[in-house]
């Protein structure tokens, strides 16, 4: 699901759009500009709300919203479109999609990063990026650069904090030497031969893991936005619809309760690193780990991705920016015949080298 979010220009009408080159909303119909309210019901800061609460759907009803969604036939996609708009393309993968009547009930989100790069910048760093790539067309990266315009859409994300207190059990091991015969070349010769002495230990270790962060959606390839990390959450700003003029926010579709899951499965891969640490030595083995989770706290939040969706020569090929810091992410087409001319050379080069040895060793 995406949503758009106007704001009319306070001299002409015209829809204002979030700047993020001065921060501010700009009308590109006048030149106006407006400051963003900072005040308000958004003011105080960023609140975290509770987990427990939530999964037994006893958030306070301000913290819920519904909107009106359709799903994208071709990948899955949930986009919301207005009263006024019967069809569009997916922003996501460029199939057209038409107006449905279904309901979607969700979470609002509670903070954001704003966008710091334009769509100029965005379609720079993707194009960069393009003229890298080994074996892609050669008319891939024009062909992109004069494409339609790529979209700015803020992801969406949870992000999951908890205190932890975990018991293990396991072993110390402790590396020593003895001296031991082979024989090599048929000479036998002593050499020092690595040895483990292994000890039983157990103990406790504790975490406070602050702001785990876990991709809410599954209309992008959790491969591509993985990569386009890190994220700047530090400077996350309390969630104010302004910042989405000019850009669309899409909904999660990843349910709370599983993206604590994956949340937890990054805390235990963090807790089995603690332990390995606290139980020291020069090897560990880890038999057992028992955690207590407490305290557990949750945000939805927004993160900036350029979107590019084309479709090259009958297949749609995907690209994200990151709209904060310009890491490009994406699928890419290979030019057969450019692979093909690369074996061919390469198999040129390895007769020639054999040539050469062959040669020098009187082989001709």
């Amino acid at each position: 699901m995406t949503a758009e979010h106007r704001f009319p220009c306070q001299s002409c009408g015209a829809d204002y759009r979030f700047d993020p080159d001065h921060g501010q909303l700009v009308c590109d119909h006048c030149g106006d500009t407006c400051a963003i309210d900072t005040g308000g019901p958004w003011q105080g800061g960023i609140r975290e709300l509770d987990f427990k609460a939530a999964i037994n759907a006893q958030l306070p009803e301000q913290e819920i919203e519904e909107t009106r969604v359709t799903t994208c036939t071709s990948c899955g996609a949930q986009v919301e479109l207005d009263e006024a708009t019967h069809a569009r393309e997916c922003p996501f993968c460029a199939s057209p999609v038409v107006t449905g009547t279904g309901t979607h009930r969700h979470i609002k989100p509670r903070a954001l990063l704003p966008f710091a790069l334009d769509e100029g910048t965005a379609r720079k760093a993707m194009t960069d990026w393009l003229g890298q790539l080994w074996f892609a067309p050669n008319g891939l990266r024009d062909y992109a650069r004069k494409g339609r315009a790529m979209e700015g859409i803020y992801v969406p994300y949870w992000t999951f904090d908890a205190d932890t207190k975990s018991a293990y059990r396991g072993e110390h091991g402790t590396v020593y030497y003895v001296n031991q015969s082979v024989v090599r070349d048929g000479k036998t010769r002593n050499v020092k031969v690595a040895k483990v002495r292994w000890r039983p230990v157990s103990g406790r270790v504790a975490r406070f893991f602050d702001d785990v962060l876990v991709l809410a959606s599954t209309s992008l390839p959790k491969r591509f936005t993985d990569a386009l990390e890190p994220w700047d959450l530090a400077a996350l700003e309390p969630y104010r619809p302004e910042y989405l003029a000019g850009f669309r926010a899409e909904g999660y579709t990843v349910a709370l309760e599983t993206g604590f899951g994956e949340a937890r499965s990054q805390m235990d891969r963090v807790i089995a690193r603690d332990v390995r640490f606290d139980i020291g030595g020069d090897r560990q083995r880890i038999h057992d780990i028992q955690t207590q989770v407490s305290n557990v706290t949750f945000k939805h939040i927004l993160l900036p991705v350029w979107l590019a969706a084309y479709k090259y020569r009958g297949k749609t090929y995907r690209f994200v920016v990151n709209g904060r810091t310009g890491r490009v992410q994406g699928e890419r087409p290979y030019s057969a015949w450019k692979i093909a001319f690369a074996v061919l050379i390469g198999a040129v080069i390895a007769a020639g080298v054999g040539y050469v040895v062959a040669l020098n060793q009187g082989g001709f």
